[in-house]
């Protein structure tokens, strides 16, 4: 089957909030991928919306933490980011921490597609390999349509009025209601040791990584009271 067949038939039927979850379904049936995920750019954290395995939302996760990987760089130029060897050289290098806890899970190759352009980028499409490597040009067209698809099905979503920290806007907040905890606990943690609100997801953050967990399961302890940021 072509590749527009199999994401036609990947897709139909599905409601709008099923759509960005089928079509990662799609791309790893396409691809050599064993994963892949979809997050929308935020002026904080990406939003994870989706993701076709526990592995490939850990990643997208993992990225979203750290505020760094190949999803991060390719949100933030509106163009194709392809670390094709997490395990040695340059793109090791570029990431080092990311790299290292993506080999860990089994990641050797990432491939993170933007939703858009350098003009009006809406998050990216990140596909996971588990032995390095580069795309080949068909393959490269195959991600390509994929993002397009995924781009077109975000945007065709309703909107709502509410914006986050720093106006965000959150109008695909109902598809990641679990993210809305990260701008309730900045906000918490704002108050708490009287920073702004980029110093504030800083050290969720860290505490995070510090502590070997999400920035979401940090949030979610923050927002139940189980978490409390003091002033040095």
């Amino acid at each position: 089957m072509r590749a527009s067949d199999v994401i036609a038939a990947g897709v139909r039927g599905a409601g709008p909030a099923e759509i960005p979850g089928k079509l990662c379904v799609a791309a790893v049936e396409l691809l050599p991928v064993a994963g892949a995920s979809v997050s929308l750019r935020s002026n904080g954290m990406p939003v994870q919306l989706s993701a076709s395995s526990d592995r490939a939302a850990q990643l997208s996760d993992i990225q979203a933490t750290l505020g760094d990987g190949p999803c991060t760089a390719a949100a933030a130029a509106g163009a194709a980011v392809f670390a094709t060897d997490l395990t040695s050289g340059r793109d090791a290098g570029r990431w080092p921490v990311f790299a290292q806890q993506a080999t860990a899970v089994g990641i050797r190759a990432v491939y993170s597609m933007p939703l858009g352009n350098d003009t009006v980028c809406v998050g990216t499409l990140d596909l996971y390999r588990d032995a390095p490597g580069e795309l080949t040009r068909r393959e490269l067209r195959v991600a390509e349509l994929v993002a397009s698809v995924m781009t077109v099905a975000l945007m065709a979503l309703p909107r709502r009025e509410e914006s986050g920290p720093d106006g965000d806007d959150l109008w695909l907040s109902g598809l990641a209601s679990t993210h809305d905890e990260v701008y309730q606990a900045v906000g918490m943690i704002m108050v708490q040791l009287g920073v702004d609100s980029d110093e504030a997801l800083a050290r969720l953050r860290a505490h995070a990584f510090a502590y070997g967990r999400t920035a979401l399961e940090v949030a979610h302890d923050v927002v139940w009271h189980r978490k409390r940021f003091d002033r040095d």
